[in-house]
């Protein structure tokens, strides 16, 4: 039997959508849906990046963008500000943040929260008119398409903007594709620093060399089968195929067919692709392709670079890329300046002004990081100073604290209906108190710190120096907000995911066991050496020793239930409360 959400689809889904979205707002948004349909409805205006906020904000949706590997051209970044500042503001506004944001994601694209139903076809009339758009944003459909955000700008072994924008063109768009068993995820890297974290995603080319009739040939290899979530990550497996650019596409939109055809419809817990690829095995699934999907003859695998890869990869700073943020150099002479947005959340005012920068001093484009971080491109020698000492850049550096550099935070119970914490508030104000409550050595640059608010892990905890994860505990009799603290994670080479060392510690007593570990790196630690490699080094017996919770100063307005905060919020529990005894939230719809 498929599941309930196979049967919602199967009358509408894809591109017809929308008319039925237009419909609504014409009369009166989300109160001309029928009560006993909304379920439906709303499961299906998730293809068009069209999300229904939480319970108690049943009127308000999220609306994510989406833009391939992460380019906003000239003008974009703009009227994406402009439609934030008119229509994303809610009733109140956010303590930490005020009202009227965009949040940037880890798949280098856009959210916009607060947004009336009614409101959505004029938003998408002036996003379109720029280019911008949501249709295959969310839901059961290939997501936007991760790739190096800065390919055709910095170096590449392997030229990756051909493939990424035919994916973008000619397999997002194919509606025959739109109905997915579940959500898909497109990656391909043309560098060798592994930024766009190929081995999270269903399936991912990397750059790669084989010699082929004598020639070394440049191209990628394959992997399949990657993703976080359920505290069941996975790291993409190498499918022991490599194609040359032209073949790419081919062999990715095989799979994506494949997937789509015999992917698992009934359970929506086991029915991701990492799952698919483990009941079927590699070889199974090369077969497959090989027979029914692929017109030429595919080669096994060449030689890969993982072994250079430092994105994320919890190397020492001087062995290369771990990010984008700072001064980097372009192929064509000129500079790359990559900002830091803490937990990816930048007031309306401030994404204008960045677009303002963006044409002042480069060419008016701004990439977007799976970092959640924006990167202006194109800036000449001579106007590199000037653009540093902006005063924008005062507040989202280019150099930036260890702790700000490497922070990421997902959605949280501010809007999300399956998060058990809040997450980007209590991240912001606690990557503030570590600045002036933790001393690191000089040479430690990145504290890579991830928080998802429930074990969909959309803030991809599971691949930091230090993972945070959402949950909730009793404390004094009462039922409070909780972390669960793990370390160690990261890509690279060889992707490992955190240990868990701290479970159900109350939100006041979590910055003082973070800090409690941290001074415990500083002060053992070898010379050079890594968080990663230090927890790598330590027993875990130690490690939760170190991490031992503590009460503090530190401050929040919501340290307790999600009910006190500030936003508006129903009184029954949420969604995911069930999770708090120890069952496994689902992944993002």
């Amino acid at each position: 039997m498929v599941h309930k959400k196979e049967e919602q689809k199967a009358d509408c889904y894809g591109d017809e959508v929308r008319e039925h979205i237009e419909r609504f707002a014409a009369n009166g948004g989300f109160e001309a849906i029928p009560d006993d349909e909304v379920d439906t409805w709303t499961t299906r205006f998730k293809f068009w990046g069209v999300f229904q906020q939480r319970s108690g904000q049943e009127e308000y949706f999220m609306m994510r963008l989406t833009n391939a590997s992460g380019i906003l051209e000239p003008g974009q970044l703009r009227r994406i500000g402009e439609v934030a500042k008119e229509y994303a503001k809610g009733p109140v506004e956010n303590p930490e943040f005020g009202n009227g944001w965009i949040d940037l994601t880890t798949r280098q694209s856009v959210q916009l929260h607060w947004l009336k139903l009614e409101d959505v076809p004029e938003i998408w009339e002036q996003l379109e008119e720029v280019g911008v758009h949501s249709r295959s944003a969310g839901g059961d459909t290939m997501r936007n398409i991760s790739g190096c955000p800065l390919h055709g700008k910095a170096e590449e072994f392997v030229e990756v903007g051909p493939l990424l924008e035919r994916f973008e063109e000619d397999l997002r768009k194919d509606d025959a594709l739109a109905n997915m068993p579940r959500k898909f995820n497109i990656s391909a890297s043309g560098c060798t620093v592994g930024c766009a974290q190929d081995s999270l995603n269903d399936i991912g080319f990397e750059p790669a060399t084989k010699e082929v009739d004598g020639e070394e040939v440049r191209g990628f290899n394959v992997c399949i089968g990657g993703g976080l979530g359920g505290r069941q990550p996975r790291a993409a497996t190498p499918l022991d195929v490599f194609v040359r650019p032209e073949n790419a596409y081919e062999v990715g939109r095989g799979f994506v067919e494949l997937y789509h055809d015999y992917g698992n419809r009934q359970n929506r817990s086991k029915n991701r692709a990492r799952f698919f690829a483990e009941d079927w095995g590699m070889e199974k699934i090369r077969e497959t392709l090989q027979e029914e999907y692929v017109d030429f003859e595919m080669l096994r695998a060449g030689e890969d670079f993982r072994e250079e890869y430092t994105y994320n990869a919890g190397r020492p700073v001087e062995e290369g890329q771990h990010d984008h943020v700072g001064v980097g150099d372009q192929t064509d002479g000129r500079n790359y300046v990559g900002l830091s947005v803490p937990v990816g959340r930048l007031p309306a005012e401030d994404a204008i002004e960045l677009a303002d920068l963006a044409d002042e001093y480069g060419s008016g484009e701004v990439r977007l990081t799976r970092r959640q971080n924006p990167v202006i491109v194109d800036v000449a020698d001579e106007d590199l100073e000037d653009l540093l000492a902006e005063p924008l850049l005062s507040e989202y550096p280019a150099e930036p604290s260890p702790f700000e550099r490497g922070a990421m935070a997902c959605t949280g119970t501010e809007f999300c209906s399956i998060a058990l914490t809040e997450t980007k508030g209590r991240m912001a104000r606690m990557l503030r108190w570590f600045n002036k409550n933790v001393d690191l050595p000089e040479d430690v640059g990145k504290i890579k710190m991830h928080y998802s608010g429930c074990t969909a892990d959309c803030g991809q905890a599971m691949t930091a120096d230090i993972g945070l994860q959402g949950m909730r505990a009793r404390k004094d009799g009462e039922m409070v907000e909780a972390f669960d603290i793990g370390v160690g994670g990261g890509v690279g080479e060889d992707p490992s995911f955190i240990d868990w060392i701290q479970q159900r510690v109350p939100a006041d007593e979590a910055p003082g066991a973070i800090r409690n570990l941290l001074e415990a790196y500083a002060a053992h630690r070898s010379d050079g050496q890594t968080f990663r490699e230090w927890v790598e080094a330590t027993g875990e017996e130690q490690l939760i020793e170190f991490c031992e919770p503590e009460e503090t100063d530190f401050k929040a307005p919501y340290m307790g239930d999600a009910k006190q905060s500030w936003y508006p919020f129903a009184e029954s529990e949420s969604a995911a409360a069930a999770a708090g005894d120890g069952a496994v939230a689902p992944s993002d719809d």
